[in-house]
This record gives C-alpha cells, structure tokens and sequence, in this order.
C-alpha cells in the first residue's frame, strides 16, 4: 500500500521540522511537501496534491484560514488539519468552514496529532481536546497497532 502523502505547513520552522521528524518515523506517511507561509501552502497543494495538508493558522502573506479555503478549491481532494496553537472556538469554527476536516491544538499535538490523523486519514472529523468554550467532539483509534494512526477504525469518543 502506499503511503499517505503529507504536507506540513508552518512558520516557525523548528516545529515544521520536529512535526515532520514524527511522520518520518511512520512508514505509512510520507512528507512530500513544506510550506512557511499561506500563499506557498496554496501553490505547493496546487501542485503536489497531497492526501492530507496540516495546516497552522497564523501564517504570513495569507492566513491558515483563507490558505485553506482556496488549496480546498485547487486541490480538493487534499484533507485539511489545522494544528494551532489558537484554541477559541470561534477561530475552530472559522477554520472548520474552510471544509477542514479537523483541528488539533499546539498544546494538545504530542498526545493528539497522529490520532487526528488517523481519523482524517479514514474519514472522519477530529477537534482537539484543548479547545475552549466548548466541549469537542473527537475520533480516535479504538485498537493500538504497531501503526495505530493507520490501521485501526476511528470511534467517536467524548473529552
């Protein structure tokens, strides 16, 4: 099978690396494309048309929320995560109607974010747990395997 093919999006590039350095360690994913800023995420998911896009919020030249509303037109079958570190629930709300299919927040990634994939990854919606102002609705794997962000079924779960 091959890999899912992944692109990571983020300005600082010390936490693009370290998020990117996880997936690496997964055979089943594969980084095919970085971006530092919105308006390169739009033309790179233009280009390389990855499976799955994480995408940060507070971006230059174009913010995560407009980066994600045109790569949805351009490339819409790339799935899009938010990994942010704003947690507001109207932001979640803004970012989600961009036709994300889910959102992780910065401080909740080491325990959350390959779970999240996971869940996009099969079709389904992921919010964090540490989003405020509302308590979120998440998926995750319900079996633990040597790769459980991939091969397990995602489960609704309440945080």
């Amino acid at each position: 099978m091959a890999p899912n093919r992944i692109m990571v999006v983020d300005d600082f590039s010390e936490w693009r690396r370290k998020v990117c350095s996880i997936f690496q360690q997964h055979q089943e994913l594969l980084v095919v494309g970085e971006a530092s800023d919105g308006a390169e995420a739009v033309r790179k998911a233009a280009e390389l048309k990855p499976d799955l896009i994480v995408l940060d919020i507070g971006l230059p030249k174009l913010n995560g929320i407009e980066a994600a509303a045109r790569i949805s037109e351009l490339s819409p079958g790339s799935k899009i995560l938010f990994l942010s570190q704003e947690n507001d629930a109207g932001t979640v709300r803004a970012a989600l109607e961009t036709g994300a299919w889910g959102y992780v927040h910065k401080l909740s990634a080491g325990a959350e974010l390959l779970s999240a994939i996971a869940a996009v990854l099969h079709g389904h919606r992921f919010v964090s747990s540490g989003i405020s102002g509302r308590e979120p609705h998440c998926m995750k794997p319900s079996v633990t395997t040597t790769a459980p962000f991939l091969s397990a079924a995602a489960t609704p779960i309440r945080t």
